[in-house]
């Protein structure tokens, strides 16, 4: 019999609706009923397109005898943190703690008077194995140990506790004048090193390292070369489909050769944006322009839903058959030797062998991963081996849109052409959306390829029109149904792909639609409920939650630390200072530097954790509004120019081409392009 999560929207808590387990979602009354009966609260966090997530479903949380202890002596929450990134950070943070690592699923257990946490975990094997202990014992010493250490156990919790709530209390300290550079350092540094694990795309890191570029500094690290090479390690590598578009969202290896085949929408939104500005920068690798192209394509085919707003994200694991009894990972996205050789005649096949890396035995589990071994253009004879790939995969040669399957039993049971393919979690999540919004913008100021700004527009459109319930912006939408007040992250990618969207309209070409939205005013607007529910008054910058949403929070937190996706309050006090440009308003300037100066301390102490935060430093020492006309807006646009922002100004001063202001103050009218790139250029990098 289904249990309560039957009922859920998500995706991910859906998974888990056959279990025996009697599992709650996060709510008043799971937490009275764990208050009432004494039970100690088992937090689960995880997400759809989670590999250890399923394996531990189908294995710990699919077993009776774990169900019946678990049931009798524990209230068992399960958590989306697709859905809530609050009650994610702050548990994984004591996670960390406790275990000195972290990683989904992540569960853990937290006593039900005050809900702070004192054991947890990621992954839990039924029967001992891989040095961890099986579920059932672990649970049996938990509850052993809750009921009859209360010393111990409340010595723990305090400290704990105290550790979280030290780690709200930042103390604002003045910028130094050395701060921007150590930290674009160490984001070059952190870019640069080599280890022998997984490789992540860290696109806040090479952000921030490609900012550095432009400095004359005597630097440690090459910041143009790991820059470049981090754009050729995702456009080449095996974590970028080169069949069918789309980034996976790591590789599990040191040389980006065999991903975690899972593609994340957040991902992928910020590696368009990167690549479009290592592009800008003058890095012209045709990889990087193909690797975009494909990736549009991939969003249109399988990621747009009918509204116009973008899927969150596709599983890992596939069905090879309608019979199999469980998925496989990577299946749709792998090919055997024998399949190559029957798909492409023998001269595609020794040309795919020159330019990819296909041998005999494969590079994963006997198939091959599609891995370039060289950069450049790609032979039209090679892109049309590439396209009987994508013909014997998705069972047709030229496929417009691809329906998604929204469960294992859809992918299963649905008439599928070509390979079964993997779970699409069709939920819409404002922040990754952001991400994607933002991307495409870049990439339509870079390539001026209209279909790219077309896909933008539409889906802030449609979070515009339908993300808010009484007048108050909401995180998710699940076919229609609004779920989950806004976060801190939510707030500040969407008011940035809304500037983003305005800034690439101020010069749109005769043949581009007419744009129905002022996107600045709808930046300003949602700005404005920002800063009513978000903005800390006593400390600065904003929160993760709402003060009306956060009741049942252990702490409140104010994020500040990047992980696969930049921090909120990074991207936030960017906005901010662009929206002082834009609307010469100092309020927003003092915003910003009262934000910067709150997390200074951490700035100065941990420069490696908040490579966000120091782009926004830049844009607070380099800020540069560019007054000019739509024409020249078009051109300067092209360019790699990372602290601009740009307005119409009409007229122009006889002669002039462009006015270039920083700070308080505007330069002399600018009467050629020289004279115009030497003040941009000098402007760029007055404070270093």
């Amino acid at each position: 019999m289904p249990n309560r999560l039957a009922r859920a929207q998500s995706l991910y808590l859906r998974k888990h609706a056959d279990n025996p387990i009697d599992w709650w979602t996060w709510c008043p009354d799971a937490i009275e009923t764990a208050r009432r009966d004494d039970k100690i609260i088992f937090l689960s966090v995880g997400y759809s397109s989670c590999h250890w997530c399923t394996v531990m479903e189908g294995e710990a949380f699919s077993d009776a005898a774990i169900a019946a202890y678990m049931n009798a002596n524990f209230l068992p929450i399960k958590v989306d943190r697709e859905e809530r990134p609050d009650l994610d950070s702050i548990y994984m943070q004591a996670l960390q703690m406790i275990t000195g690592q972290g990683g989904w699923p992540l569960n853990i257990f937290l006593s039900p008077d005050d809900l702070v946490p004192f054991y947890g975990g990621t992954y839990f094997p039924v029967d001992p194995k891989y040095g961890r202990p099986g579920f059932l014992q672990v649970l049996e010493a938990i509850r052993l140990y809750y009921d009859h250490d209360k010393t111990k156990l409340d010595g723990i919790k305090g400290e704990i506790l105290t550790h979280l709530q030290n780690a709200t209390l930042l103390s604002p300290t003045a910028l130094s004048d050395t701060l921007l550079r150590r930290g674009l350092d160490y984001s070059a540094g952190v870019l640069s090193s080599k280890s022998p694990g997984p490789s992540f795309p860290m696109i806040p890191y090479a952000e921030a390292a490609l900012r550095s570029v432009r400095f004359a500094w005597n630097s440690p690290y090459n910041s143009h070369e790991v820059s470049v090479q981090r754009g050729m390690d995702l456009a080449l590598g095996g974590i970028f489909d080169h069949v069918a578009g789309g980034f996976h969202r790591y590789t599990v290896d040191p040389t980006w050769t065999v991903p975690h085949f899972e593609k994340m929408l957040y991902d992928n939104g910020q590696i368009v944006e990167y690549l479009a500005n290592l592009w800008a920068m003058g890095i012209r690798e045709p990889g990087f322009e193909r690797a975009i192209a494909l990736t549009v394509q991939w969003l249109k085919r399988e990621m747009t839903a009918p509204e116009g707003y973008f899927y969150a994200a596709q599983d890992a694991d596939n069905f090879a058959t309608i019979d199999a009894a469980e998925p496989e990972e990577g299946d749709f996205y792998v090919w055997s030797f024998a399949e190559l050789h029957s798909l492409l005649t023998p001269e595609e096949v020794a040309e795919l062998q020159t330019q990819f890396t296909v041998t005999e035995h494969g590079n994963f589990e006997g198939k091959t991963v599609l891995q370039r071994r060289h950069a450049g253009k790609l032979s039209d004879s090679l892109e049309t081996a590439l396209h009987h790939l994508f013909a014997a995969r998705y069972g047709a040669s030229a496929v417009d849109v691809f329906p998604p399957a929204r469960t294992a039993e859809a992918a299963k049971t649905m008439a599928w052409s070509g390979r079964i393919p993997p779970v699409t979690d069709t939920k819409m999540i404002v922040a990754w959306n952001s991400l994607i919004i933002s991307g495409l913008a870049r990439s339509y100021g870079v390539f001026r390829t209209l279909e790219d700004l077309e896909l933008a527009s539409q889906a802030a459109r449609f979070i515009l029109q339908n993300q808010w319930v009484n007048q108050r912006f909401h995180r998710v939408n699940y076919d229609g149904k609004i779920e989950i007040l806004a976060q801190s992250e939510d707030y500040a990618l969407f008011i940035k792909a809304l500037l983003d969207l305005h800034q690439v309209t101020r010069s749109l070409p005769p043949n581009a639609p007419e744009q129905e939205t002022d996107w600045l005013a709808a930046a300003l607007r949602v700005q404005a409920e920002f800063d009513e529910y978000l903005w800390s008054i006593e400390l600065g910058g904003y929160y993760n939650t709402a003060k009306d949403g956060s009741q049942e929070l252990l702490i409140r937190e104010r994020s500040y630390v990047d992980s696969a996706t930049p921090s909120a309050n990074g991207i936030a006090i960017a906005n901010l200072i662009r929206l002082s440009l834009l609307t010469e308003n100092l309020d927003y300037f003092d915003q910003a530097e009262q934000t910067l100066q709150a997390f200074a301390s951490v700035m100065e102490q941990s420069p490696s954790a908040c490579p966000s935060l120091f782009s926004a430093l830049d844009w607070f020492c380099n800020q540069t509004l560019i007054q000019t006309t739509p024409e020249q807006i078009s051109q300067l646009e092209t360019q790699y120019l990372p602290t601009v922002a740009f307005s119409v100004l009409n007229p122009m001063p006889d002669g002039a081409v462009a006015l270039v202001c920083q700070g308080l103050s505007c330069q002399e009218p600018a009467r050629t392009q020289e004279q115009l790139h030497t003040q941009v250029q000098q402007s760029l990098v007055r404070k270093s």
